[in-house]
């Protein structure tokens, strides 16, 4: 079998088929605009995300982004970057180790652990770190990617 049919199915995809290894990064820093916005769209209110005199009282010790705003980076790492444009999540598997608080600067990270080469379908291997380094989200997920040629 050649190289160009192991990967048929991935025709059309707009970056092709990933390496096995590869990897994707993305940094942005949090916002309170980032919580306003995810409590528009899904309706979270909880009080450790607006409330600062009981968040610093709580075992985070201050304000928090909801985790969907922490995860939010790795959508933007599958969908812009690896695999690309026309990606989307199967499923995620994600741990959360760490609060992020607002101000903080996050960094996603995407490695392809496996590729089918039939299908347009990778597992990977996600994380969402800090500043300072720290594991904040850690997980796996698997996704398919869209032809859009």
């Amino acid at each position: 079998m050649s190289i160009e049919t192991e990967i048929d199915g991935w025709e059309g995809v707009v970056k092709g088929c990933p390496e096995t290894g590869a990897v994707a990064t993305r940094v942005r820093t949090t916002r309170m605009e980032d919580i306003h916005a995810f409590t528009e769209m899904t309706g979270d209110r909880n009080p450790v995300h607006y409330d600062e005199a009981l968040a610093r009282r709580t075992p985070f010790g201050k304000l928090i982004v909801q985790g969907g705003v922490t995860t939010g980076i790795l959508n933007a790492c599958v969908a812009e970057d690896l695999p690309g444009p026309g990606t989307v999540f199967l499923n995620t598997n994600l741990n959360f180790r760490k609060a992020v608080g607002v101000g903080e600067t996050i960094t996603g990270r995407v490695e392809i652990v496996s590729r089918r080469t039939d299908k347009p379908i990778c597992v990977l291997n996600v994380s969402v770190t800090d500043g300072a380094g720290d594991i904040c989200v850690e997980g796996t997920a698997t996704t398919y990617t869209m032809p859009l040629k």
